[in-house]
């Protein structure tokens, strides 16, 4: 096994499961996450960070999907803590293995950042999802500050590689839209005693409408 697998395979998930269970991260996933109903798919649900949020009551059947198997087993392990039937999938969200129509709702928070390819993501996303259904997501993105978008862009070089393909620099919410969704409410804001480049969050709900 080389530096860079052994990187990948042994830190790298340490290390994102860390940086994204955050006090301040936390207080934004349970702002979000909680509003999940019916049928529910999560993409990048590895680490299983966000399972402690569903509301047991309104989920009615839970899958996930994610590329990392190491962040996959603490997916399931949470999963299994929580008592609930969980179909949780190695994958990219580039090919999403379920049918059109699937689920009432899709939860993706910090994985948009680093899939390869964000708009055939979103028209995954948007692909799975009933009519009426609801896609729940909360990213880091390009700041609104030019000033601190050269930063990122400098940057984003050196960070690609280091946290596992996640980017600096692409717009969050006006992604969403540009897939075809319906804002129904969002919100915006750079992350306190955080750099300013790493901390540019935006969050919302959208309707996927014919």
């Amino acid at each position: 096994m080389g530096i860079r697998q052994w990187y990948e395979d042994k830190i790298l998930p340490r290390m994102i499961r860390c940086a994204c269970s955050a006090d301040a991260i936390m207080e934004l996933r349970a702002g979000v996450v909680p509003k999940a109903r019916g049928r529910v798919f999560e993409l990048g649900c590895g680490g299983g960070i966000n399972q402690q949020f569903y509301d047991a009551d309104a989920v009615t059947a839970f899958a996930g999907l994610d590329p990392s198997g190491k962040l996959l087993d603490y997916a399931r392990a949470e999963a299994e803590r929580k008592g609930w039937q969980a179909d949780i999938r190695e994958g990219v969200g580039e090919a999403i293995p379920f049918a059109d129509d699937s689920f009432d709702t899709v939860v993706c928070t910090y994985t948009l950042c680093s899939v390869g390819d964000s708009a055939q993501v979103l028209r995954e996303m948007r692909r799975i999802l009933k009519p009426g259904g609801r896609l729940l997501f909360l990213e880091h993105g390009q700041a609104p500050d030019p000033g601190v978008q050269r930063w990122q862009r400098r940057l984003e070089p050196l960070w690609v590689p280091l946290m596992g393909g996640c980017h600096l620099t692409r717009p969050v919410i006006a992604s969403v839209r540009q897939a075809g969704f319906a804002m129904e409410d969002s919100g915006q804001r750079y992350m306190p005693k955080m750099p300013r480049w790493a901390s540019w969050m935006e969050w919302g709900s959208a309707l996927k409408t014919a």
